[in-house]
């Protein structure tokens, strides 16, 4: 019996053809397998019951970063083949496979890397099959070498014999190289040993941008105040936290309370940035008044070499203040004013890729950005896309989605749309996916708000376009998540959203499916002076509802809220925890997005189980829980607890006034990134009897719109296309 096989899904750059290759004799099989546009092709000659067998096992034990979707065979006439062979990459046809994301150095590479009778001994681009740069070395499928930046480097006889060897874990892995004959670091600037040089200048206080798989990164001592208190300067970054990179689980320990689901996040292929309550403080100026702290684990070779000698680093992004991640050489003079040393290697990064962020909730990790280690893996349409489509995101946190069948292909974080480079960023990036996943988008969704970034992009396009609304976006999001249709009532909490009647919605209930919705009620809104002064100062948002409960407030505040002249009216959830922020004396103005409601959130007592009581009729009278923290007594710890839980309450109450609409409840928003409202909301729901969706793959922030704009595109019927989603 001999049957052709196709096996699709994350497939290439997985080690999966040689995978196949030591499978198939096992079960004394002849025939062949290779790479091609689709995924990988296999011919298999045996007995009928081995070749099912064979089948079998290629899903059941498929190597560790493979994500097998389907594996489908059909039965061809025998050959009489003997031995079985990997076979070269056929040309042409559409591209239809999926590209792995970059992945953690594994075990054995690292055992190489710190054996001194090894001949890849302290070499920083060790990798194998199982681990190693993926997405951001791939310029084109079939994943291999010629269409990857390690084209330029040319196999010593060594590396040549690892990759023609079926026995070897290094066969046919695309990025295998030595010292002999592969990338190198350098130092800058007087040259000398690079990581000897790096560690010394990091031990002397320096700020040194260090190129890493998917883009520079600024680094100092995390324990050297005047080195963190540089950075922060030089980077115009003044409040924000750096993400910290430890040596190990121990040294995490030693910072963080670190639990069972932080461990497995932290040590995980992936290795995101894990948020963390902090237990021992570094320099001040790394994590200002915060509690929370974000460590990651090195998941390079590089990493691990400089670890070993460093202690815990500061690692954030090379850039300044509001650009992408400098990821190209060429462009090193915009970290001039900013770094003091570079260490830089000579492979090209072709996609440059942020480090990724997750919290963890309910002992999961939430995350809060998607980008490097889950980038470009596609998320699942629970049905597939009958035609190609692109959601264009929001205007912050943006990333963009491209859709084909059942696989939607949600970006790397591409940051906030506010200035060239990051357009650049984005209209180079669609345009890299749409190459690579080989998707030619007949149908456009976009973002209601005509000023965003995203949604000029998508009215110049030649094709058929679909508005979809903001929130109407997150909760499609929630749902496509977690492989439903709805209706739900989704519960819609962030900062802003263009609302259909000219107003800034932000505390939305709706009715919701991935087609439509119905806006059920709404927090009440209240007036926004200054426009978007009020987002950066959040004492003008405590004088609007400190003015709607006719108290006295600051006069010039409240003539101009009166007059409605740049003060919109706005539903915004975001708004009221400014409001909340500023009356506690926690922020009257902020540095970064959400920085007031972030700081409200540490402040709040945990322990605290009483709530404020708002009114829930026809809109939700959040100036009901303004009043009540004004009039409290108690401390500011407890007062910010019992307005998280207030809020919490007034949620699960508007939810019950709907409850024969639906008894599911989705929660999206960037608000939901606050623990321990999701905490509570979800609590208190669930013992009231709703079942309820949280997010799962996608970011609940704005980082998770595009992939809801292609859910709602994908359910839209064609007469309904050239409207708005309202």
């Amino acid at each position: 019996m001999r049957v052709a096989i196709s096996v699709t899904g994350v497939v290439q750059g997985v080690g999966f053809r040689p995978f196949v290759h030591q499978l198939a004799p096992r079960f004394g099989l002849a025939g062949f397998v290779g790479n091609d546009v689709h995924g990988v092709f296999i011919e298999a000659e045996g007995p009928e019951a081995r070749v099912e067998a064979f089948v079998e096992a290629l899903r059941d034990q498929a190597p560790p970063l493979a994500v097998v979707d389907r594996v489908e065979t059909r039965e061809i006439p025998p050959d009489g083949d003997v031995g079985f062979r990997i076979v070269a990459s056929p040309a042409g046809g559409a591209a239809d496979t999926l590209i792995s994301a970059d992945s953690a150095t594994c075990d054995d590479c690292l055992r190489e890397l710190r054996d001194p009778g090894d001949r890849r001994f302290r070499y920083p681009f060790v990798n194998c099959t199982n681990c190693g740069p993926r997405f951001t070395i791939v310029k084109g499928v079939p994943y291999d070498r010629p269409l990857t930046t390690m084209a330029a480097f040319g196999m010593c006889a060594e590396c040549k014999q690892e990759y023609e060897d079926p026995a070897d874990r290094r066969f046919h892995a695309q990025p295998v190289c030595c010292p002999a004959c592969g990338p190198a670091l350098r130092f800058e600037p007087g040259g000398g040993e690079p990581i000897p040089a790096t560690v010394e200048a990091l031990r002397a206080g320096q700020v040194v941008a260090i190129k890493g798989i998917g883009g520079y990164h600024l680094a100092v001592g995390a324990r050297h105040q005047e080195a963190a208190r540089r950075l922060r300067q030089r980077k115009h970054r003044e409040d924000k936290p750096f993400a910290v990179m430890v040596a190990d689980l121990r040294q995490a320990r030693e910072l963080a309370e670190v639990d069972d689901a932080a461990e497995r996040a932290l040590t995980g292929r992936r290795r995101p940035i894990v948020l963390l309550p902090k237990k021992a403080d570094l320099a001040d100026a790394v994590a200002p008044g915060n509690r929370r702290i974000g460590l990651m684990l090195p998941y390079t070779p590089l990493h691990h070499l400089l670890l070993e000698s460093t202690g815990p680093i500061v690692l954030t992004s090379a850039n300044v203040s509001d650009e992408p991640i400098v990821y190209l050489d060429e462009d090193l003079g915009r970290l001039e004013d900013i770094a003091d040393a570079f260490l830089v290697h000579d492979r090209p990064i072709h996609v440059r890729t942020d480090d990724s962020v997750v919290r963890i909730v309910r002992q999961e990790p939430q995350l809060q950005r998607r980008s490097r280690g889950y980038a470009p893996e596609p998320v699942t349409l629970r049905r597939p896309a009958k035609q190609h489509l692109l959601g264009c995101g929001a205007e912050l946190k943006n990333t963009f989605c491209l859709a084909k069948g059942r696989h939607a292909f949600v970006s790397h974080h591409i940051g906030d749309l506010e200035n060239y480079e990051t357009l650049k960023a984005f209209t180079e990036g669609i345009e890299h996916f749409k190459h690579l996943f080989d998707v030619d988008p007949v149908l456009v969704a976009h973002d209601l708000h005509p000023e965003y970034l995203s949604t000029k992009y998508a009215l110049e396009q030649d094709v058929e376009l679909l508005g979809v609304q903001h929130h109407h976006a997150h909760i499609a999001a929630c749902l496509a998540d977690n492989g439903e249709d709805g209706p739900v009532l989704g519960v819609a909490f962030d900062g802003t959203g263009f609302g259909p009647d000219g107003t800034i919605w932000g505390g939305e209930f709706l009715l919701a499916d991935l087609a439509g919705y119905q806006r059920l009620s709404h927090l009440r809104p209240v007036a926004m002076p200054g426009g978007v002064m009020a987002i950066k100062q959040p004492w003008r948002m405590a004088a609007s509802y400190v003015d709607e409960l006719g108290r006295p407030a600051r006069e010039d505040v409240v003539k101009l809220k009166r007059s409605g002249i740049n003060s919109p009216l706005t539903s915004s959830a975001g708004r009221l925890f400014d409001a909340a922020a500023a009356l506690l004396g926690v922020r009257d103005s902020i540095t970064y997005e959400g920085q007031a409601a972030i700081e409200l959130e540490q402040l709040a007592d945990p322990a605290e189980k009483s709530a404020y009581r708002a009114r829930v009729d026809d809109v939700v009278h959040g100036e009901d829980l303004i009043a009540a923290l004004l009039d409290d007594t108690g401390t500011r710890a407890k007062r910010a607890a019992r307005f998280h839980n207030g809020v919490a309450d007034a949620i699960v109450r508007t939810c019950d006034r709907f409850r024969d609409h639906s008894t599911t409840v989705a929660l999206s928003g960037g608000v939901f990134q606050n623990v321990l409202l999701l905490d509570r909301t979800v609590e208190n729901l669930e013992h009231a009897g709703f079942r309820v969706l949280t997010h799962r793959t996608v970011p609940t922030n704005d980082g998770g719109i595009s992939f809801g704009q292609v859910a709602v595109a994908s359910r839209t019927s064609p007469e309904g296309r050239r409207r708005e989603s309202r």
